[in-house]
């Protein structure tokens, strides 16, 4: 009888309403008629509890009897969606959820980083880039009639790409991609909000060892890596060498202007169990690691580029100078934001 009390106990709701207050961060005043939605989080996603609306003092109460496990606050303003997180156990009352006015305009939001990682073999290339995109000011940048950031597919990707994209504490969602009026120019329909957003695209070119490969750079980036898998060799203009990345011994180049032809040899390889054991070993010497993750070196899995989030570019100029021989993914739909 104890232990059936118990497992009655566990299975009780753990909250009878939740409660808070919807804060415009961008007008610093509370934010009436803000749709405010209490999702349950599981292995298939994301499912709708309830919703209200913030009254006209941003106060929202949801009335719903929630059982135990990790939820999820969402609200919305402006066509953006806001999230706040609810671990097993936290509070539910009283909470604070930040929205933001959005624009049209990108205000203080730019690329601040823009990283391609080029993994060929066996006749295929995958490419990898990762647009790391800053936002320091107090308004969302969205435009979904145009898009935010842009980038350039090759005609030879044959306009198969996947892309997803990762809001400041959120998780990557797959997202839409829209033809501009530039040839092989696409746009990214995601709001970029204050904060940092990540946007990775991944697609296959045909490979040719020693053919050159062109491409275009159609953001304004503050700072531009080209990066070539282990075992592949990279040569061309306006590539500024940094070095090895220690872990995965990729090799990154910065990139000046908005073209670059570059020509590839060798086949991506899995780095050296070594080099993992000396880059653990030299962290304390060798300044901030960049960690690069490639599990598709064969083409066959998706390819992850991640990069360590912070100064990148300090990082790797201070890794180059230290040893300059050695050194360096609710659903996928489209109110995803």
């Amino acid at each position: 009888m104890r232990r059936i009390g118990f497992v009655l106990l566990l299975s009780s709701p753990i909250w009878a309403a939740v409660t808070g207050t919807v804060i415009n961060r961008t007008t610093g005043q509370p934010q009436a008629g803000a749709t405010v939605g209490l999702f349950s989080m599981g292995q298939n996603g994301l499912d709708l509890v309830e919703q209200a609306k913030s009254d006209v003092q941003g106060r929202f109460t949801i009335n719903q009897e929630v059982q135990p496990g990790p939820h999820m606050i969402r609200a919305t303003l402006d066509a953006v969606t806001y999230n706040l997180m609810l671990p097993p156990g936290s509070p539910a009352t009283n909470l604070t959820v930040e929205v933001y006015n959005s624009s049209k305009q990108p205000g203080a939001a730019k690329v601040g980083k823009h990283m391609l990682l080029f993994a060929p073999g066996n006749g295929q290339m995958a490419v990898d880039e990762t647009y790391l995109c800053s936002n320091d000011g107090k308004t969302t940048w969205n435009d979904p009639g145009h898009g935010t950031v842009r980038f350039y597919l090759p005609a030879a990707a044959g306009g198969k790409v996947s892309v997803n994209a990762t809001g400041p504490g959120g998780l990557p969602l797959g997202v839409p991609m829209d033809k501009t009026s530039t040839p092989d120019v696409y746009a990214v329909d995601f709001p970029v909000k204050p904060g940092e957003t990540r946007i990775d695209l991944s697609y296959t070119v045909p490979y040719t060892e020693g053919a050159p490969y062109a491409g275009k750079i159609v953001t304004k980036d503050d700072n531009t890596y080209i990066i070539s898998a282990n075992g592949v060799s990279l040569q061309g203009e306006n590539l500024n060498d940094l070095g090895n990345e220690p872990r995965t011994q990729a090799h990154i180049y910065g990139l000046t202007g908005t073209a670059y032809k570059i020509v590839l040899t060798g086949t991506a390889q899995a780095a050296p169990p070594a080099a993992a054991e000396n880059a653990d070993a030299g962290d304390s010497d060798s300044g901030p690691r960049i960690e690069v993750i490639m599990p598709r070196l064969y083409g066959q899995v998706k390819l992850i580029l991640a990069l360590a989030l912070g100064a990148l570019a300090l990082g790797l100029a201070l890794l180059y100078r230290a040893a300059p021989s050695t050194a360096t993914k609710e659903t996928n739909e489209r109110g995803r934001r």
